[in-house]
């Protein structure tokens, strides 16, 4: 639920870093921070609750790097002490997403080591691993990837030096984390909405990655500690669909997309004679003729859409359909069926235990998998090889309304695609159940207005 924003410019980054903190809002967090290396000193300011108060807080603040977060308490109670950025020797500053598991050990040996911590995080005992490691002489990009090298667990990290302010280190395992290039200008984000406003290009990193981040460039290096290219990625995500416009609050301007949301994902079934595999990606064809059973894996509300999808796939498609919880999924013995399709279903294909549950089934020996997303670029899309997109903007509410409609559009076109003779009669049925959806819809959100003419007076 955290989210990350990092930042070197030729200007002021304060702005760039507060404007990409209010894009992560939608993610929930209940504390705000953010440091800059100005004059080879950490400028950090930190503040609870909304990022509003971390605005007025750094209204005198500067710098031409620096790196951001907003928090969601797992370890430590939401305070000011347990935001981010941590500090150590008022030298390192880390933000991290995600959770080290071997950190009350970490702790232990670098409190004897003369560490001083001053929160109850798991992340606070990164920026004093990178630091003892810093303090022998290495660079921070050395020093950052020896220390990670002893972390077990999950993280996507921004780092910066107060004797550094040319260089920003990130890397991730096992949590998003994205960069973006720019003209003399580069970011560190751990969503694409949050660097909309100063570029569209991004590249993406790869599990295990490390990389170098400078004014006029970046260098990264995978998790064995060659160098590597990653792709740059035009981000094809618009700032007008992150944008509240005429609504009162976001779950109402979602809900009132979802007519038109729905329409555009089933365009192609709707306006097809025979849907075909295709509309999952090339590889389709040859594994639905595979496939006898399907494994749905979600967290949260896409759990329970996935749960209204078993209901549909198994009467329209007439195949097996188990749902199971992703968080637990991946920490139970499970029998693998080499035959069932796994799909994982997040709006914003970033869902860490959806992730995790992902790579579980693939480990396991399931080699047909297939996500459900709104988001192209996400990680779960790229981690699957077929996907069936939706199209229902940006979920910036924390309910998740949309996914239960455009699930609809999934189970039509998967039912519309089977190509087993016998399953001919549920093509015919997937189709019309398409069509109807928008417009059945559309006159469910006509209650919302009536029902407010009428409280009105």
């Amino acid at each position: 639920m955290c989210g990350i924003i990092g930042a070197i410019a030729q200007r002021n980054v304060v702005s760039i870093l507060l404007q990409g903190l209010q894009r992560l809002e939608y993610r929930g967090y209940d504390s705000a921070g953010l440091v800059v290396v100005e004059n080879n000193e950490l400028q950090r300011i930190r503040s609870i609750g909304r990022v509003a108060e971390l605005t007025t807080r750094s209204a005198a603040t500067s710098g031409h790097i620096g790196i951001a977060h907003t928090r969601w308490a797992t370890h430590g109670v939401p305070s000011e002490r347990n935001a981010h950025p941590h500090l150590s020797g008022n030298l390192i500053a880390v933000v991290h997403n995600g959770i080290i598991e071997n950190y009350e050990e970490l702790r232990t040996r670098l409190t004897a080591q003369g560490s001083v911590f001053t929160s109850d995080t798991d992340s606070e005992v990164i920026a004093h691993l990178i630091n003892s490691h810093y303090a022998r002489g290495n660079s921070l990009l050395v020093a950052t990837q020896a220390a990670l090298a002893e972390l077990v667990g999950a993280y996507a990290i921004g780092v910066v030096a107060a004797d550094n302010p040319g260089q920003l280190i990130c890397a991730r395992k096992g949590s998003p984390l994205l960069l973006g290039v720019g003209v003399g200008e580069h970011f560190i984000a751990s969503d694409v909405s949050a660097l909309l406003p100063v570029t569209k290009n991004v590249v993406y990193l790869e599990e295990g990655d490390v990389a170098e981040v400078s004014l006029h460039g970046y260098r990264i290096f995978d998790a064995k500690g060659q160098a590597v290219e990653r792709p740059v990625h035009a981000s094809k995500l618009s700032n007008a669909s992150m944008e509240l416009g005429e609504y009162r609050h976001y779950m109402q301007k979602e809900i009132h997309e979802q007519p038109q949301a729905l329409a555009d994902t089933l365009e192609g079934v709707c306006n097809s004679q025979s849907l075909i595999p295709g509309i999952f990606g090339a590889e389709a064809a040859a594994a639905f003729e595979q496939v006898e059973s399907i494994l749905i894996l979600a967290c949260g509300t896409s759990h329970h859409a996935g749960l209204v999808a078993r209901y549909w796939l198994e009467e329209i498609a007439g195949i097996p359909c188990t749902v199971e919880i992703a968080s637990e999924y991946r920490y139970r013995v499970s029998v693998p069926n080499p035959k069932s399709l796994v799909v994982t279903i997040s709006q914003s294909g970033e869902t860490a235990d959806t992730l995790a549950a992902l790579n579980h089934a693939k480990a396991s020996g399931h080699p047909h998998t297939l996500s459900i997303c709104n988001v192209p670029e996400s990680a779960l899309v790229r981690l699957s090889k077929l996907h069936f997109l939706t199209r229902a903007a940006g979920s910036w509410s924390r309910l998740n309304q949309g996914i239960y409609y455009t699930i609809s559009g999934f189970v039509s076109a998967y039912a519309g695609s089977c190509q087993a003779a016998w399953k001919v009669e549920c093509r015919k049925r997937a189709a019309p159940l398409a069509c109807v959806a928008p417009f059945a819809q559309r006159g469910s959100i006509g209650i919302e207005t009536r029902a407010r003419h009428c409280t009105n007076g």
